[in-house]
């Protein structure tokens, strides 16, 4: 447990997780290293199932959480995607980052990234009890999951910015 682990409050009274902000990555993949592991190809994001458990559990959403206060929203990000898939932060190539939620007092990044190609494959699972799962999702079929509401509003804008920043 980190020293960022709590709810803030904003001024207009919304509880949000993460005493420091929080982040996830947006974590891209172009399909020929997911081939290479057993996986269908075409270009997809890493999406993780949050436990029933959980704060808005059923729903899926980025691997990502709470800010300690030491940590940029990168680090952050690398960090929960670590802990919650197993993904190694050295196989990810950042590309960059975007605030999709500013309260003032809390702020939410999305950190865009991709698999190095020079890196091992990689095999993300439900490595905490907070998944259920983690899966590759094409990018036309993430609409299609029950997304966590913040997702689903930021999920148009995401999904042109993930095509656009990561050529074929």
């Amino acid at each position: 447990m980190g020293d960022g682990d709590g709810w803030v409050v904003s001024a207009s009274g919304e509880r949000r997780w993460g005493r420091f902000g929080a982040a996830g990555l947006l974590l891209v993949d172009g399909g020929a290293r997911r081939r290479a592991s057993g996986h269908a190809g075409g270009r997809a994001v890493l999406l993780q199932l949050r436990a029933g458990w959980t704060h808005l559990g059923g729903t899926w959403g980025v691997p990502g959480g709470a800010l300690d206060s030491h940590e940029d929203a990168v680090a952050g990000a690398l960090r929960e995607a670590h802990e919650e898939t197993g993904l190694d932060p050295a196989a990810v190539e950042v590309l960059d980052e975007r605030v999709t939620a500013d309260l003032g007092t809390w702020r939410y990044t999305v950190v865009l990234a991709r698999l190095r190609a020079d890196a091992p494959v990689q095999r993300p699972h439900a490595a905490t009890a907070e998944s259920d799962e983690v899966r590759w999702v094409a990018l036309a079929h993430v609409a299609d999951l029950p997304l966590h509401p913040g997702l689903a509003t930021t999920w148009p804008g995401l999904r042109r910015w993930a095509e656009a920043d990561l050529p074929p």
